[in-house]
């Protein structure tokens, strides 16, 4: 029997939790600073997501045969998910003129923590076949 492997399921999983984050936050800003309030924590949220599917599109789907390569697309990968990100903060920051800034940066910030805790998920058909390159 041959195991099916799914590298994308903790980001996925992680995409998953950072909408749901961003919908909750966003009825809170909402609730307590009004439309602007809600608006401005969706487009924090929206900004840590887009940032995370740069880093998604960037990381290598397969192995790489040397650490030095494996470093490098991860480097590239997360620059690539840093220049998204400085370049929708600062499209939102200059174009959105009543941004609450409580509601757009915290969500912004409890979005890219989340995206940050996908390290931490396990992928158990790669636990179960032994091809988690642990041994």
């Amino acid at each position: 029997m041959v195991a099916r492997t799914r590298p994308l399921r903790p980001l996925l999983i992680v995409f998953g939790a950072q909408t749901a984050i961003t919908i909750m936050l966003a009825v809170i800003s909402g609730w307590s600073a009004g439309v602007p309030g809600a608006i401005s924590a969706v487009l924090g949220g929206g900004v840590a997501l887009a940032g995370g599917l740069a880093f998604a599109l960037f990381m290598p789907r397969n192995t790489c045969p040397t650490a030095l390569d494996t470093l490098s697309r991860m480097l590239r990968a997360e620059s690539a998910k840093v220049g998204v990100i400085v370049l929708l903060l600062w499209l939102v920051l200059t174009s959105y003129k009543e941004i609450v800034m409580v509601g757009f940066i915290g969500t912004f910030i409890i979005a890219v923590i989340v995206f940050s805790l996908a390290v931490f998920i396990r992928n158990p058909v790669l636990l179960e076949t032994g091809k988690n390159n642990v041994d």
